[in-house]
């Protein structure tokens, strides 16, 4: 597994600084999740998948820095288990997942077409990415609050009882109404 810094090498040679996203570029985006999942006191393998969220593409957000064939890469920068979350992440169709998620526990894998049952505890850190990563899009572009705020709100409520307690917390505390 390398450092941070090398994952930030590889990401800036994979182009993630030229990609547009709210407050900045996906390489902002990026760190800035892996910074909050640290504050917050979330694992190392949570903060590494949080500076690699999106290398496959998500459901929102299309573009991948790498292919999935090509997993292992990730998996030797990064570690087996947080590759595991950002495949997780990345494969999520949240329109089928996301509403009944902390209900069923179950991901619909949008890369493969297939329900997939993560363990309690890949569910726990896929809830606190998500969660994490929206909120980030949320300070860095105030009309997804306006739009969304409410559907969010709901949302992670919902995931609360699963959720990691902290994340929770600054999940409140950003999307107050």
């Amino acid at each position: 597994m390398s450092t941070d810094k090398g994952v930030r090498v590889w990401l800036r040679r994979h182009g993630a600084e030229q990609i547009a996203h709210p407050g900045g570029n996906l390489y902002a985006h990026l760190c800035r999740v892996s910074e909050r999942l640290a504050v917050l006191g979330c694992s190392n393998e949570l903060q590494a998948a949080g500076l690699t969220h999106a290398v496959y593409g998500t459901d929102g957000f299309d573009l991948a820095l790498l292919d999935r064939a090509d997993r292992a890469a990730l998996r030797d920068l990064v570690g087996a288990d947080a590759e595991e979350l950002v495949y997780l992440y990345g494969a999520c169709d949240r329109r089928r997942s996301w509403r009944e998620l902390a209900k069923t526990g179950q991901v619909f894998d949008r890369f493969v077409r297939q329900v997939r049952t993560p363990n309690a505890a890949q569910l726990r850190s896929l809830m606190d990415l998500s969660i994490v990563n929206e909120l980030d899009v949320i300070e860095h572009d105030p009309a997804v609050a306006d739009q969304q705020g409410t559907y969010f709100r709901e949302l992670f409520a919902s995931w609360a009882p699963l959720a990691s307690e902290q994340v929770i917390r600054d999940a409140q505390r950003v999307l107050r109404p």
